[in-house]
Parts: C-alpha cells; sequence; structure tokens
C-alpha cells in the first residue's frame, strides 16, 4: 500500500471576549426542562431523592 499525501483542512472555534453571553441556552426554561424530567421519571427521580433525604435526616 502506497502512501498518498492528504490535505487536510482544520477548523478553529474561538469566542469573541466582548461576547458576554456564552451559556443562556443552558439557562433558558430551566424550570419547565427540569419539571418535564422530573414527571416523566417519577420514580427514577423517587428512587434518587429518597435515599438521599433519608440519609440527611
Amino acid at each position: 500500500m502506497g502512501k498518498i499525501p492528504v490535505k487536510l483542512k482544520t477548523v478553529t472555534y474561538a469566542l469573541s471576549p466582548f461576547q458576554q453571553k456564552v451559556m443562556t441556552g443552558l439557562w433558558n426554561d430551566f424550570t419547565h426542562k427540569v419539571t418535564h424530567k422530573v414527571t416523566d421519571n417519577w420514580i427514577n427521580a423517587l428512587l434518587l431523592v429518597g435515599p438521599v433525604v433519608g440519609v440527611h435526616t
């Protein structure tokens, strides 16, 4: 098998130092996302929170 040179293009991503809103998409509608996750997975949330509350008390 011969060696064939392949040209690669590199892509560099950077944030502007003037851009202040980096993680706003994470916190948009955060409470709705959490309540939706808990109501969909209430048994898993109960199994997670139950022992933590029991140990704390």
